[in-house]
């Protein structure tokens, strides 16, 4: 069982940044894909990135590729959303999955087989 718990949601303006941490339970976290994905009110859950669990490989959906960056650390179990340069329609409920068994990242939330709570992530305009 793996725990995510997610923090660093707030309030922005627009053009700014914020960065989100996913930190995770459990060992072997080099053993599980990370991905992000976010909900805004009204609309289904969409992809944004991931990552994969040791060679690091991210990929992004088109609407943030560019603005947004991937990372994570696995001594400290953790990964990262940087996102930059920040929109209005970049509101939502963002969250990290996991996704174990050395599996690839994948843009399909039912591949995942873990999730965090959620962070609210708003961008004033």
């Amino acid at each position: 069982q793996v725990q995510l718990v997610e923090s660093g949601g707030g309030l922005v303006q627009a053009g700014g940044s914020l960065r989100l941490s996913c930190a995770a339970s459990g060992r072997t976290f080099d053993g599980y894909a990370m991905g992000w994905f976010r909900q805004a009110p009204g609309k289904e859950r969409e992809f944004v990135g991931a990552i994969s669990g040791s060679t690091n490989f991210t990929y992004y959906a088109d609407s943030v590729k560019g603005r947004f960056t991937i990372s994570r650390d696995n001594a400290k179990n953790t990964v990262y959303l940087q996102m930059n340069s920040l929109k209005p329609e970049d509101t939502a409920v963002y969250y990290c999955a996991a996704r174990g068994g050395y599996s690839p990242g994948s843009m399909y939330a039912y591949n995942y087989d873990y999730w965090g709570q959620g962070t609210q992530v708003t961008v004033s305009s």
